[in-house]
């Protein structure tokens, strides 16, 4: 579990890292090499979000977990509550000094309903499935193998099927036929793959082709369509990226802790991942104000941008820094018990 949180929150920095607008001057050779970086740094990141979800479901899906409604939804809201306050607050802060944004009652109004900034549309998803765990959990509970898997047969329709004819013409399928809430899929997975049991060097080779293909993928559709469909292989619900997600998941969770209570307390490695896995939400929030603070040169005077740095330097060095500044910061506040109550 720890190890797999580290690994998501990694990936959501190195996506946001790499998703950095640049607009290129020229488009020659050069920038075609940048525009590949850019395209493999965010297929990995890609599969953070998919991780943290499925992991989710398999924590809360689990058939064990039997409480009362007022129980559970107290649980969800001592979670997210306070730390959507504090960080809603933050980020209307930034909004007004960093993005010089007016704040009018209509602004901070819809930022409420929507997200006071971009990365917050993770915990309005999480708080939808939140709402759906509870019939959920009962679902997985009754549920037999076979008609699980005829769940996810239709869930990959939805979102494979869905989007085709536009990406190949211009028809399109009314989203109303297969309207199955898209997360939910990655959602139950979860939990359904802590049944799944495969070698690793199998899963290894499916995490990895999952990736190329959505590499290449991307390349191919960004030659010929382009436009609003390019990234279309790199969408949390393409073919591509759910067998990335998937299989890295399961390879994840192949790796096991030490067991004998002497290694576990020599271990520094397992003691900073759970320190890290324990303060994903607090990073997820945090970073983004971090990353824009290094690529925009708030501090320390200069810039880590796309636009001074080769892309295959930029990327990997700016989720570093980024990751460890976070660390910084938020590990240190996780030791005063109400300001962890506050960040998450």
């Amino acid at each position: 579990m720890d190890l797999i949180r580290t690994i998501a929150i990694i990936g959501v920095i190195t996506l946001h890292a790499a998703n950095e607008a640049i607009v290129p001057q020229v488009m020659n050779q050069t920038e075609i090499y940048r525009w590949w970086m850019v395209n493999i740094y965010q297929t990995f990141g890609r599969t953070g979000v998919p991780l943290f979800v499925m992991l989710t479901g398999a924590l809360l899906l689990q058939p064990s977990k039997i409480e009362p409604l007022s129980v559970f939804f107290k649980k969800r809201l001592n979670r997210i509550g306070l730390p959507f306050l504090f960080w809603g607050t933050i980020y209307f802060a930034w909004d007004y000094y960093a993005d010089h944004l007016a704040l009018t009652s209509s602004f901070v109004f819809q930022g409420i309903l929507s997200g006071p900034y971009f990365q917050f549309w993770y915990l309005y998803m999480i708080v939808g499935l939140y709402l759906l765990t509870p019939i959920l959990r009962i679902v997985v509970a009754q549920i037999d193998r076979q008609t699980f898997k005829y769940f996810f047969v239709v869930w990959l329709l939805a979102a494979f099927i869905t989007p085709i004819p536009g990406l190949i013409g211009t028809f399109y399928i009314d989203g109303n036929l297969l309207s199955l809430p898209l997360w939910v899929g990655y959602f139950m997975l979860g939990v359904f793959l802590l049944n799944v049991k495969l070698q690793s060097r199998i899963l290894l080779g499916l995490t990895a082709l999952g990736l190329a293909l959505t590499m290449v993928g991307t390349y191919i559709i960004a030659a010929t369509v382009g436009g609003a469909h390019t990234y279309y292989f790199q969408d949390y619900f393409s073919p591509t990226m759910i067998l990335a997600s998937a299989s890295l998941f399961l390879l994840l969770n192949t790796i096991r802790a030490p067991t004998n209570q002497i290694e576990k307390r020599q271990s520094k490695i397992n003691w900073l991942l759970k320190q890290i896995s324990q303060s994903t939400l607090a990073i997820f929030l945090f970073h983004v104000i971090v990353l824009e603070t290094l690529q925009r040169g708030y501090l320390w005077g200069f810039t880590i941008s796309g636009n001074n740095l080769n892309s295959i330097i930029e990327v990997p060095l700016i989720t570093v820094v980024t990751f460890l500044i976070c660390l910084g910061v938020i590990l240190p506040l996780r030791k005063v018990p109400i300001l962890k109550k506050l960040i998450g």
